[in-house]
């Protein structure tokens, strides 16, 4: 039966469609052909609730892969592969007849206490977007909908539902939209959930600044933008912000305060027919797809393959963060000790909503096992006080399993109690009984590699002690294969940290004004988010953003930049060339950096701008010897700053600095490209300050003019352009044509004393070469200058 169009339906069906019929499902409309569709959570893979689905599903889902989560494929830095994943996850959504995945989740980690971060790709933006879009295109490809996450400013756990994120606009553009602007520009989603918390006073459910400001009128998105679960307090307030479906349903309270909103004028039948439109509209989207009937599912989906693709991506993404003497890989003909309970019980995902019950799952334990012959084990902790050997004394026969091994490899990281959605994390320290632990071994046996396991990051002050950390994230199912596969060299370490390693807590940016208080939190770092806290302030971190090793070495050469166009057409190219100097295959991440013109001066007008910005990136595999040519290009916007005063986007003019390395730490080539820029020039009046006047050679003209009585309009005194002295009060201006020539420092000195100064307060200044006589020329000036 053909969907109908809104003149088919009545108010109260209208009405209907706009809250969920369940936890999970769209309300349907069987005599008009409207289908319900199912919502699923799907970061990094499907959770289905089993049954009928009619609860939350925590803990009893329909199996399906379970990929690495997204704090490990960020660090990847590759589009392809989250391309890949979102072709899978799609593939196995349409085998369970799901609809709309709810993913990716692309909140920036302000602070490494999230207990979230698990489920978000970095600390920077571009690389959430970029990888954002790609894994977003992949699944719509597919003709199943993706719904990106938690828009906007969602970047804690603590007091998530009601935290109200005080960001400046700069910011919020900058920073925090930036990842989602990536993704409704070039992937065009379905849908778009909007978060619990509130963001500058208003809940982002039922802000229309956010949703209708931003998302519609400026990004020009046409889809379905659905609240998360719990997410409204007002349902008519939600929709007149722009909100077209309230998930999971409300059991008709939802539609009560619509119909009492219509009712009260606060809610117009041409904003219900609207969000209608759009969830009609989606119906139409979700059933020219396979798999169209909800629940029947579509073709079945290969997860063999699947978790072959899961191992791969893995590997990928693990991070080699350091490995002294070459440590790494190991030889499987040396006795090895595998110590560590996270080795056979495997932190593998992260806990809350995005759970997935996996197919198949492979510990490290097994898969080294099966690799190692002779392999020793030893749990040497308890992961929770409910554990059958707590209380025993595991450190001491751990130490002596690493005693009789060439090699010991530990396994730490932190327990399912340790961070998840719903709180926040209140250390980034391991556990007590791990770092006992791993004293013990180091003692007992120098030869250790440490492995971990978490989805946020921890400090690291024991690694001085160890010749190899391995950062494993959440690997997902078939984590345990990638562990061995990269710990004996079958496969390289190909992940770089999406997300800065600090040396303690009390050195990250957010750290003062998280969690905040009063129910407001205030993001006083503004800009300088993650790296460009670090990098901007010069500070040391334990392993820094973009860093991981290969089990092979690269060279960077040859750099070339160009600037091409003008004004706003202008772009930069920038190449170089990169080779593989070692003895095998690997990859690197070649990452283009960008500093703006004057970021070092100090100068107070100058906009804040960080040291460093990532602007463009590639993972590039090469064979022994093979050298590739890398490329980027810039458009201005990729350069440019957020303008709150004109809400643009605008370059400044002069000379970028354009980096290229490693990590943002470890640049290897450097050059820069002159822009002409696009800030165009103040709005020029009275209550501009002399420097802004000064700064308008035009307009300085004028004011000399005026001011000396040289030129036509004059209404001054016959006195300088700058006044002079050291106090305001009882400053003099030297009369130009005195004879005596203007000491040039004494000027530089009135300059820098009064010209912040805007002329209608000069002019209230006694002996001032400002008065009011003038501001009235100048402003009439002015008013010829623009046509008024």
């Amino acid at each position: 039966m053909e969907i109908p169009a809104l003149p088919d339906l009545s108010l109260d069906e209208k009405l209907s469609l706009l809250s969920g019929a369940g936890f999970w499902e769209t309300v349907s409309l069987p005599p008009h052909g409207i289908r319900s569709l199912v919502l699923a959570d799907g970061p990094h893979g499907v959770r289905r609730p089993a049954g009928d689905g009619g609860g939350t599903g925590l803990g009893d889902s329909v199996p399906a892969t379970c990929f690495p989560a997204e704090c490990a494929t960020a660090c990847s830095w590759d589009r392809s592969l989250l391309s890949e994943l979102g072709t899978a996850v799609a593939q196995e959504a349409r085998a369970q007849g799901v609809d709309i995945l709810l993913g990716p989740g692309l909140n920036i980690k302000r602070t490494p206490l999230c207990g979230r971060n698990f489920e978000y790709f970095s600390e920077d933006p571009l690389l959430a977007g970029e990888l954002g879009a790609a894994w977003t295109a992949a699944v719509q490809a597919e003709g199943v909908g993706a719904s990106p996450k938690h828009f906007a400013a969602n970047n804690q756990e603590a007091d998530r539902m009601r935290v109200d994120a005080v960001v400046d606009q700069r910011t919020l553009h900058e920073i925090y939209l930036r990842a989602f602007e990536t993704v409704v520009r070039t992937a065009g989603p379905w849908t778009v959930m909007a978060a619990y918390n509130k963001v500058n006073g208003l809940h982002a459910a039922e802000n229309p600044w956010l949703l209708g400001t931003v998302l519609r009128d400026t990004w020009g998105y046409e889809g379905v933008v659905v609240s998360d679960w719990g997410a409204v307090t007002d349902r008519a307030a939600a929709l007149t912000a722009g909100l077209d479906l309230e998930m999971p349903s409300s059991g008709g309270l939802g539609t009560q305060e619509l119909a009492a909103g219509l009712d009260a004028g606060t809610v117009t039948e041409d904003q219900i027919n609207q969000s209608v439109e759009r969830i009609l509209a989606l119906v139409r989207r979700a059933s020219v797809q396979p798999g169209t009937s909800a629940g029947a599912g579509g073709e079945a989906a290969d997860y063999a393959a699947h978790h072959e693709l899961a191992r791969r991506a893995a590997a990928a993404s693990m991070v080699l963060l350091q490995n002294d003497g070459g440590i790494l890989p190991l030889s499987p003909a040396g006795t090895l000790a595998v110590i560590g309970e996270l080795a056979r019980t495997p932190r593998y995902q992260g806990s809350g909503s995005s759970r997935v019950n996996p197919v198949q799952l492979v510990t490290p334990l097994d898969a080294l096992q099966e690799q190692v012959p002779g392999l020793l084990f030893e749990p040497g902790y308890a992961l929770s006080p409910e554990s059958p050997w707590a209380g025993e004394d595991l450190v001491e026969t751990a130490a002596a399993a690493a005693a009789a091994a060439d090699t010991a490899v530990v396994f730490l990281g932190l327990p399912d109690a340790a961070e998840s959605e719903g709180f926040d994390r209140t250390t980034l320290d391991l556990p007590d009984s791990q770092l006992e632990l791993l004293t013990a071994v180091t003692e007992a046996n120098p030869r250790t590699v440490v492995v971990l396991s978490n989805g946020g990051v921890v400090t690291t002050g024991w690694a001085a002690a160890v010749p190899a950390v391995l950062e494993a994230w959440l690997p997902g199912e078939a984590g345990g294969s990638a562990l061995a596969d990269v710990l004996l060299g079958r496969e390289e370490p190909g992940g770089r940290l999406a997300e800065t390693v600090p040396l303690r807590l009390s050195d990250t940016p957010a750290y003062g004004n998280y969690p905040g208080e009063g129910g407001t939190v205030r993001y006083g770092e503004r800009l300088l988010v993650g790296y460009r806290w670090y990098d901007t302030r010069g500070m040391e971190v334990a392993y820094p953003f973009g860093h991981g090793y290969s089990y092979t070495t690269f060279e960077y050469s040859d750099l070339e930049i160009r600037a091409v166009g003008a004004g706003a057409d202008q772009y930069v190219q920038a190449a170089l060339t990169l080779t593989n100097t070692g003895g095998r295959s690997g990859s690197e991440v070649v990452q283009l950096y960008s500093g703006a013109p004057g970021e070092d001066d100090g100068g107070p007008q100058r906009p804040l701008r960080p040291r460093r910005e990532l602007r463009g990136f590639e993972k590039v595999r090469l064979e022994p010897g093979e050298a590739r040519r890398v490329e980027f290009q810039l458009d201005v916007r990729a350069l440019s700053r957020y303008e709150p005063t004109t809400g643009s986007w605008v370059a400044d003019a002069g000379e970028y600095r354009l980096e290229v390395g490693a990590s943002s730490r470890d640049i290897r080539l450097a050059g820069v490209a002159a822009l002409d820029g696009t800030v165009p020039p103040p709005a020029l009046g009275i209550g501009s300050s002399l420097e802004e006047w000064l700064a308008d050679p035009e307009a300085a003209a004028a004011l000399v003019a005026a001011m000396t009585g040289s030129g036509a309009g004059s209404g001054g005194t016959g006195s300088g352009a700058a006044a002079g002295g050291g106090n305001p009060d009882s400053a003099e201006v030297p009369d130009p044509d005195a004879g005596a020539a203007p000491d040039t420092a004494q000027l530089a000195a009135s300059l820098a004393l009064v010209g912040s100064m805007p002329l209608n307060r000069l002019a209230r200044f006694p002996g001032s070469p400002v008065t009011p006589a003038l501001l009235k020329q100048l402003e009439e000036d002015l008013r010829a200058r623009h046509g008024r």
